[in-house]
């Protein structure tokens, strides 16, 4: 009990993997989820050779490796199924030091959850930010219907609508509306074998890519009204929208639950935060940096997010200090990143003929140069590498890529 508290609000992957790796700095951890039970969400995440090097500190980043399925060609087609552009699972890997590893979210909460002492983590029950920590030696304190708590650090990893965020920084604007809906489905895997893929059409794209599991995760997008929804039902409305492109997207879609189909319009945080902390309070995740989906790495800057701000967080040092590093740390990294998304999320949304093919062309004239030249859109991205190992991992492991220095 003499360890420093630690309270933080959501458990998603940001929350959970910041659980983790406070827990393993010697930080007492308690996690306040509002939902009744951290039921399975049918939607997977890719984890990026970034967030497997960030795990690594943590000791999870070789399990997670493990769970690679994406192995030979993928790529970027057109809806009829004409490649723009085609990769490879080990020039990938060897560019960026690990390979794309897509796996169920529920997967990943669940090991996560296996590295959590019992009873850290409390389902059903709502928080409410009272205090952030600002005076000086004060506590900071959050509310639940059982009572209030009062914590060493408060990390706010309550999402895009976060009520942390907006009570620590109460004019900021907060996320705006992308222009765009998306939809993620996970089924079993269609007989005939398929190279992994994004597909992008006039204002909408689809994906298909395959679990270690041997299910199938897929997503769509497209250009949509802020909050419409499907007159009948979600899966029809895939249907109308993809059913016509090419194999295997329309029996993947037809293998679906209509129940199990997600939509969620997309939201992201355009304009930074002034810092990622006030007081004793911080923000992680999508809390601090929402960003579009278009390069996968909402989930990935949130593992980043855990591994810096524990790194920071001496549970016998300066606070203050620790918390002003985690900002000066990710504020422009996560930043830069949540415009680069953007700007490929206007590329996505092009509805106009002359500009999808003007898009397409490029993509295709680029591939044609050498495949390492798409995989340079990752460049500064995939390639990070996290503070060095001075905690919580059981041994040190060289991910660095060909030619680095760890």
């Amino acid at each position: 009990m003499d360890k420093p508290h630690a309270v933080v609000i959501g458990s998603g992957i940001g929350g959970l993997t910041t659980a983790v790796a406070l827990h393993g700095r010697g930080w007492r951890v308690t996690v306040l989820e509002r939902a009744a039970s951290l039921e399975p969400v049918g939607a997977g995440i890719a984890l990026a050779p970034n967030s497997q090097r960030a795990l690594d500190v943590i000791g999870m980043g070789d399990e997670i490796r493990a769970l690679a399925a994406w192995q030979g060609e993928g790529g970027m087609r057109v809806p009829g199924g004409r490649w723009l552009s085609r990769t490879d699972s080990a020039a990938a890997a060897e560019r960026f030091g690990g390979p794309l590893v897509l796996l169920h979210r529920a997967t990943f909460v669940d090991r996560l959850l296996a590295r959590l002492p019992e009873g850290a983590v409390r389902t059903g029950t709502a928080a409410e930010l009272l205090d952030p920590g600002t005076a000086a030696g004060a506590p900071a304190v959050v509310g639940t219907a059982a009572g209030n708590i009062e914590a060493d650090l408060v990390v706010g990893a309550d999402g895009i609508n976060s009520a942390v965020r907006s009570g620590l920084f109460p004019d900021h604007p907060g996320p705006s509306y992308a222009g765009f809906t998306t939809w993620r489905i996970v089924v079993p895997a269609p007989e005939r074998p398929f190279a992994p893929h994004e597909t992008w059409g006039r204002g909408a794209l689809w994906g298909t890519q395959p679990l270690k599991d041997g299910r199938i995760y897929a997503y769509g997008a497209a250009v949509a009204p802020a909050g419409a929804h499907a007159a009948d039902d979600e899966k029809a409305e895939l249907l109308r929208r993809f059913g016509g492109w090419h194999d295997p997207i329309p029996s993947i879609i037809a293998a679906a639950d209509p129940g199990q189909v997600l939509r969620n319009d997309v939201h992201q945080l355009l304009e930074p935060l002034p810092s990622y902390h006030r007081g004793r309070t911080v923000l992680v995740g999508d809390s601090a940096h929402a960003m579009a989906p278009s390069l996968g790495q909402g989930g990935n800057q949130a593992v980043e997010d855990a591994i810096v701000l524990a790194h920071h967080l001496v549970p016998d040092g300066d606070l203050g200090a620790g918390l002003a590093a985690y900002t000066a740390d990710r504020l422009p990294r996560t930043s830069a990143i949540v415009r680069r998304a953007a700007r490929t999320s206007r590329l996505m949304c092009l509805t106009s003929a002359p500009a999808v093919a003007m898009r397409d062309a490029l993509v295709s004239a680029v591939s044609r140069l050498g495949p390492t030249l798409v995989l340079r859109t990752f460049d500064g991205i995939a390639d990070w590498q996290p503070p060095r190992h001075t905690y919580a991992a059981p041994r040190q492991v060289n991910t660095a890529p060909a030619g680095t220095e760890q």
